[in-house]
């Protein structure tokens, strides 16, 4: 009885112990690539609006610059931002 005690504490436990760190190391590479995921994504998604933020703060100055300006025909202007493109 002692015997298998004293080989399952110099061969079991390492054993054991060996493949369950093993397994924890996989975790966390999995952890980690799953966090690189949500961060490319997150990233991709911040420069997304940044565009978009970029075009909308474009068309606010020309239709500030249409109701400021004394001389400029707002029609001619109007119609002009009707035909740009919105992207």
């Amino acid at each position: 009885m002692e015997a298998i005690f004293i080989l399952f504490i110099v061969v079991g436990l390492p054993v054991t112990l060996g493949i369950g760190f093993a397994a924890y190391e996989r975790h966390l590479k999995f952890k980690e690539k799953q966090l690189k995921a949500i961060t490319n994504e997150t990233a991709e998604k911040a420069a997304q609006y940044a565009a978009q933020t970029e075009r909308l703060e474009a068309r606010v100055r020309v239709l500030e610059r249409i109701v400021t300006d004394k001389g400029i025909d707002v029609a001619d202007e109007i119609e002009k931002l009707r035909d740009a493109p919105l992207n």
